[in-house]
């Protein structure tokens, strides 16, 4: 009687144990549990990649696991597991994930500041404000060259003609020598001092060389420095000193690193 007793004890404690295994794994294949954990863990890099989750989308992480546990299994009963090519594939994989984990370690105990973005955005409207300038040019190799093109716009010539046909600057060229609104600062110091003695709608009189051959340059139009909002270009400025406090704390790492 006792041990009737016992028995039916342990199977209802097993019955009962039951509901909360299935409830921690979603499967189970060839008497293998599969662990929730794993539709977690492939869901959350089905969000790194920046694909949404959606609800439709569980039956699928759920399926994609128990299909990657029949696989593996396989492949374990044919001993691919054993070999040395897979052994360095596993070492290279497990760097990988370790490396990502410091990086992302590192990013949140050493996030970017508003106080940084800002003074960061400052620096930038400091080096870009004052005026920006409209113009076009002319590129050529040699100055005989930019000399009779010169000659041929006194004459009447089109500039935006000619430097379709002449210019060797592939960029501005066919766009009939266009460089859009810019800083002088961006321009190369001859180009620049160049542009900035025009006055508007005024071409430079004499070639001016620089290291890319010779100009020939018109002033279209001047304006105050267009910059973008602060918090338009929030997000990118963060990204990018991120991205710089990462660099800086890779080469830390490979200062103190004793290498042989």
């Amino acid at each position: 009687m006792k041990k009737q007793i016992l028995s039916v004890l342990a199977t209802a404690t097993l019955l009962a144990a039951a509901p909360a295994a299935w409830a921690q794994n979603v499967a189970i294949v060839n008497g293998k549990a599969i662990p929730k954990s794993r539709v977690e863990a492939l869901a959350e890099q089905v969000k790194r990649s920046g694909r949404p989750v959606t609800p439709e989308m569980q039956g699928q992480l759920k399926d994609e696991v128990i299909a990657r546990e029949i696989f593996m299994q396989e492949a374990q009963v044919r001993g691919l597991d054993a070999t040395e090519d897979f052994k360095t594939q596993i070492e290279l994989a497990r760097q990988a994930i370790l490396i990502r984990e410091l990086f992302g370690d590192y990013q949140k105990k050493n996030p970017v500041t508003d106080e940084e973005i800002k003074a960061e955005y400052d620096k930038f409207a400091a080096a870009n404000s004052g005026k920006e300038y409209k113009a076009r040019h002319i590129l050529v190799e040699k100055e005989d060259q930019a000399k009779a093109i010169i000659a041929q716009l006194k004459k009447g010539g089109k500039f935006d003609e000619i430097a379709k046909k002449s210019s060797k600057d592939p960029g501005s060229g066919a766009k009939g020598g266009d460089l859009d609104w810019a800083n002088p600062g961006n321009y190369v110091k001859e180009f620049s001092e160049a542009l900035i003695a025009l006055t508007k709608g005024k071409m430079t009189e004499t070639p001016v060389k620089t290291q890319f051959g010779y100009h020939i340059i018109r002033l279209d139009d001047i304006r105050d420095a267009q910059l973008p909002k602060f918090d338009d270009v929030k997000p990118q400025i963060s990204q990018q000193l991120q991205q710089q406090k990462i660099g800086k704390y890779q080469e830390e790492l490979r200062a103190k690193a004793k290498i042989e």
